[in-house]
C-alpha cells in the first residue's frame, strides 16, 4: 500500500491542486459512472450520489481510501505505473481510457499484456495488398507480421521465398535480425552503417514502454551478442523517433530504387506499425 506521507515538493498549492486537476476530474467521472453492481459489489443503502463511493474504488484498486482520495483531489502528483494500472483495472476502463488515464499522469503506459496482434492480421493483410509499391507491418518486437508482393521481391531476404502473411518462426521476420545478422542487407540497404545505427535509436525509443518485456530483453541480448555493430549503437543510448524520409537500395536484380518511406501507426492497435514505401522519379 503506497505511504500517504509525500515530499512537499510532490504535494501541490491547493490552488494548483484546483486549476489542474484533469486527472482527478477523470477518475471522478469514471467512478460516477459505475455502480455497484457492475464490479460485483452489492446495492446497499440509498446513495446520495450516483456511481461508486472513494473507498469502494480504493478497494477495488488494492490502494488505500486516503491515497485515492489525494489522487482524485490533485493533491499529489506522485502516481506510480503500478497505481495507475490499478485504477484502470478497478475502474474497467477501456484500452482508449487506460491511455488516456497514463498521458494525464505523464506517465509511460507499461505494454499490455494479452493484447493478441493476430486479430488484425487479416485486414492488414488486404490492407497491405490494396497498396502497390512496397508496404509491410511491424508488430511491437518489430517482426513482420504482413506484407505485399513488391515489399516481398525488394527484401528479398527477409520477406520473400515464402509465406506471405506471417513468419514460419517466431521472430524469423525480425527486420532488426534481418538487418544486423543477414550477409545481404548491408549489400541492399544504401549507407547501411548509418541507416543501421538510426535504425537501433529508433528501436530504442519505439519499445521504451516495454522495455522490461521478457521477448524484447532477449532479442536485445541476442543481437549485442551476435552484432558488434548492433552492440555498439545499443551502447550509445542514442534515442530517435521513426522517421520517414529518402531510402535507398541496391537490389541484384532490380538495380539502383530510391523511396520516400513513410510509417503510419494503426489506429486499433498503437503497437503496429504500416511502413509504405513510395518510388521515387530517376
Amino acid at each position: 500500500m503506497p505511504s500517504t506521507r509525500l515530499p512537499a515538493d510532490s504535494q501541490p498549492t491547493p490552488a494548483e491542486a484546483h486549476d489542474n486537476n484533469a486527472l482527478g476530474d477523470f477518475l471522478h467521472a469514471c467512478r460516477d459512472r459505475l455502480r455497484p453492481q457492475d464490479v460485483g459489489l452489492p446495492q446497499g443503502a440509498r446513495r446520495r450520489a450516483p456511481g461508486l463511493r472513494r473507498e469502494e474504488v480504493a478497494a477495488l484498486c488494492g490502494i488505500s481510501p486516503t491515497w485515492y482520495t489525494w489522487i482524485e483531489q490533485g493533491r499529489t502528483r506522485a502516481v506510480s505505473t503500478e497505481t495507475l494500472g490499478a485504477l484502470a483495472r478497478g475502474l474497467l476502463l477501456s484500452a482508449a481510457e487506460r491511455a488516456y488515464l497514463f498521458e494525464l499522469a505523464s506517465r509511460a503506459q507499461p505494454a499490455a499484456a494479452g493484447i493478441d496482434d493476430d486479430e488484425h492480421l487479416p485486414s492488414l493483410g488486404a490492407l497491405v495488398d490494396a497498396v502497390r509499391t512496397p508496404a509491410y507491418v511491424l508488430d511491437r518486437h518489430w517482426d513482420a507480421v504482413a506484407w505485399n508482393r513488391p515489399a516481398a521481391q525488394l527484401f528479398e531476404d527477409w520477406l520473400g521465398g515464402g509465406a506471405r502473411r506471417t513468419a514460419q518462426a517466431p521472430g524469423s521476420r525480425n527486420l532488426l535480425r534481418y538487418v544486423f545478422l543477414h550477409d545481404g542487407a548491408p549489400r541492399l540497404i544504401g549507407d547501411w552503417s548509418e541507416r543501421a545505427r538510426r535504425l537501433v535509436a529508433e528501436y530504442r525509443a519505439d519499445t521504451a514502454s516495454w522495455r522490461d518485456d521478457p521477448v524484447a530483453q532477449a532479442l536485445v541480448d541476442e543481437l549485442q551478442w551476435a552484432s558488434p555493430a548492433f552492440k555498439a549503437a545499443w551502447r550509445s543510448q542514442a534515442v530517435l523517433s521513426r522517421e520517414g524520409g529518402l531510402r535507398g537500395f541496391e537490389h541484384p536484380r532490380l538495380g539502383h530504387r530510391e523511396y520516400e518511406q513513410f510509417t503510419l501507426r494503426v489506429a486499433q492497435h498503437p503497437a503496429l506499425k504500416l511502413i509504405v514505401l513510395t518510388p521515387q522519379a530517376d
